[in-house]
């Protein structure tokens, strides 16, 4: 399952420097599946669903930190936790319900991700 940051985040940016995924953005921060992997042009997305990976995508949120959930792994194949969870001062990343993925579902998005 993705990994998702609550409402109750203070906006420290803790989390950000650590996903090995470049997963996390700052609030009103547009993204691309390009940032912080090896992904270029057209690809294909763990589920099937065709992306390019230089289009700018809208902020998931305006207010507080997000994670792009197509981009999260729960740092599978990287390190033994969710390193976003393990630094967070408040506890706001926590997994997100919407979003239950399993092991080989995570190791094959980190794949995808980092070719």
């Amino acid at each position: 399952m993705a990994i998702m940051i609550t409402d109750v985040c203070i906006n420290c940016g803790a989390c950000e420097p650590e996903c090995p995924n470049n997963a996390i953005y700052e609030g009103g921060v547009s993204w691309k599946y390009a940032d912080g992997t090896t992904l270029r042009n057209s690809f294909t997305l763990h589920d099937g669903r065709e992306a390019d990976a230089d289009e700018l995508h809208n902020p998931v949120s305006d207010d507080y930190y997000f994670i792009v959930t197509d981009k999260c792994t729960e740092c599978v194949g990287f390190h033994e936790e969710p390193q976003c969870a393990a630094v967070c001062p408040v506890d706001c990343c926590v997994p997100d319900p919407e979003n239950v993925e399993t092991q080989e579902t995570l190791l094959q998005k980190k794949a995808i991700l980092h070719l």
